[in-house]
């Protein structure tokens, strides 16, 4: 899914949002280790990572709901690091909604306003505007027993955009509902967010979900950010095995590294090496794993290429919209390749298979510790 950044039609106001040094500590436990991030105004940027990474800490420190240890909060440039939830124009969409049963969807969106002391008149015309904005113009009256799990969301969403914060958080907001539900959001939210020009930290544990909804992602483990860039640029180029490894399915080949062109080559068999792509500040030296994904990984059979990288198929899986094959190298690697389904099934267990790189760069990540 791509999506244009189209914001001409905005009138609100969007703010940046600077991280320096942040840093939240709970006794011993270090939840967010010198944390800097900088998001522009209109951005969408997503705080990507495994459950504890520090990824929702993060978020609640920029929304106020957790004070940082150390570190600053900027918000168009002003401190806010100090300063009370409520006083720091952002809007909050929590994962499981935290609507109020026995209130009506209006005024469930309409509370934020009436704490704030805004005029009935006002009150009413900004909510029907928030709501016509998420598509649930004819559900005020309505309870929020009485609506599915992605109406009740829209509704979480208008109630923090209905007093036009500069910025919006999303916390887990997809999470409760099932896959379907999930990827109709995820175009939802995108929208919104684009038609409002509204700068947006979210975070999620998908990455299908970040990669769909974000202008960049930022890649968290163990309270530190590991990196980050575009959705492209975290997928294509990720800085370490781990990141590869958690942005989707990956293969890997050990090799060494051997001098020569722009990026050197690696030489991941007796009789075979490979071009890399060069990195941005690094150098080539001693081994490397070479990423190759899936999807990228060409299987043909063994009669048409002769040594290399060749093996036998351990298994074959349909996942529907393609196959996965499971290959075992005469040297002991295990890789798979993902073929687009066009209705034939062209390998079989046992099939001696050859895996055919190309004459293109391939990108190589450092050997972790």
């Amino acid at each position: 899914m791509n999506f244009s950044r189209s914001r001409a039609n905005s009138t609100r106001r969007s703010a940046a949002l600077k991280l320096i040094n942040l840093r939240k500590q709970f006794g011993e436990v270090v939840a967010i280790d010198d944390v800097s991030l900088d998001v522009a105004a209109g951005e969408f940027v997503t705080l990507l990572g495994a459950s504890g990474s520090g990824k929702s800490t993060t978020l609640m420190a920029i929304a106020g709901f957790v004070e940082a240890t150390s570190g600053e909060v900027l918000i168009n440039g002003d401190d806010q690091s100090r300063q009370p939830p409520y006083k720091r124009d952002t809007g909050l969409v929590f994962q499981h909604y935290a609507l109020f049963p026995h209130l009506s969807v209006e005024k469930n969106v309409a509370f934020p306003l009436e704490m704030r002391g805004v005029g009935k008149s006002q009150i009413s015309e900004r909510v029907k505007r928030a709501l016509d904005l998420v598509k649930l113009g004819s559900f005020g009256a309505r309870k929020p027993s009485e609506l599915s799990g992605g109406q009740q969301q829209r509704v979480a969403l208008a109630r923090a955009l209905v007093y036009e914060p500069s910025i919006l958080l999303l916390d887990e907001p997809l999470g409760a509902l099932d896959k379907s539900l999930r990827e109709e959001m995820q175009w939802e939210i995108r929208r919104i967010q684009q038609e409002l020009a509204i700068t947006t930290v979210a975070v999620t544990h998908d990455q299908h979900e970040a990669i769909t909804m974000s202008d960049r992602i930022a890649i968290m483990r163990s309270g530190r950010i590991e990196q980050v860039g575009t959705p492209s640029e975290i997928y294509e180029r990720p800085r370490s095995r781990y990141i590869a490894e958690f942005m989707g399915s990956s293969n890997f080949l050990r090799g060494k590294v051997e001098a020569g062109g722009d990026g050197g080559r690696l030489r991941v068999s007796s009789d075979v090496t490979v071009p890399l792509a060069p990195r941005t500040g690094s150098t080539f030296e001693g081994r490397m794993d070479l990423v190759i994904r899936p999807e990228r990984m060409r299987c043909v059979p063994g009669d048409q290429i002769s040594g290399g990288l060749v093996g036998a198929v351990s298994g074959v899986t349909y996942v529907g919209e393609a196959w996965q094959i499971a290959v075992k190298l005469d040297s002991g690697e295990s890789l798979t390749a993902s073929r687009a389904n066009d209705g034939e099934r062209i390998f079989s267990p046992g099939d001696r298979v050859a895996i055919d790189l190309g004459s293109q760069p391939w990108w190589a990540v450092p050997l972790e510790n």
